[in-house]
């Protein structure tokens, strides 16, 4: 009976007492919210970490949820922030492109690239590894803008930008995703000629 409810009714449930209700909307959308930490986040542990501590914060300031835009808008924006509190409590090592080390780390991921390819060879395979090629918030846009199915608008409540910005941030991503994915096609596209 709940998966029928709307968010809104879900929210009123929880606010009202009911933690199955609190339980069934992480449930409904835990698959984006982790994706969308993994976007940020690049390991499976940050992103769960990253996730629970979205719905964490979610749950505790859902009295504090308006209604003016969608949940999800709502949730994402944690999300977003949740996540960039972590990377910047993690303090990331940054290391020159020059470094040698770095050189061969991605002589070595091509070549291991290049040996799996006959094992993955779907679309969604070759688009998710160029999404994650990306800059943070180029992943992170296009995944608000084609999976989560966010307007311009959303993504703009979300990340705390302006509409126009994010269209503009956008088309880039998408040119950059583009190129992303014609040099990781490239041999794809040499074995087929």
């Amino acid at each position: 009976m709940q998966s029928k409810l709307s968010d809104i009714d879900l929210i009123e449930q929880t606010l009202a007492g009911n933690q199955s209700a609190y339980a069934d909307l992480v449930k409904r959308h835990q698959r984006f919210v982790f994706t969308l930490a993994m976007r940020f986040t690049k390991t499976r542990e940050d992103a769960e970490e990253v996730a629970q501590d979205s719905f964490i914060k979610a749950y505790r300031n859902l009295q504090a949820f308006a209604g003016q835009s969608k949940f999800t808008t709502w949730l994402y924006s944690i999300v977003y922030t949740t996540a960039m509190t972590f990377l910047r409590k993690r303090r990331l090592d940054t290391s020159s492109i020059d470094d040698e080390n770095n050189f061969i780390q991605v002589e070595n991921q091509n070549a291991g690239f290049e040996n799996n390819m006959a094992e993955n060879k779907s679309r969604s395979f070759y688009l998710n590894q160029a999404i994650e090629q990306l800059p943070a918030d180029d992943a992170t846009i296009i995944t608000l803008f084609y999976k989560g199915e966010q307007s311009l608008e959303e993504i703009a409540v979300t990340l705390g930008i302006e509409p126009n910005n994010v269209k503009v941030k956008l088309f880039r991503a998408r040119q950059r995703l583009k190129e992303k994915l014609v040099r990781n096609l490239k041999h794809e596209v040499n074995e087929l000629i």
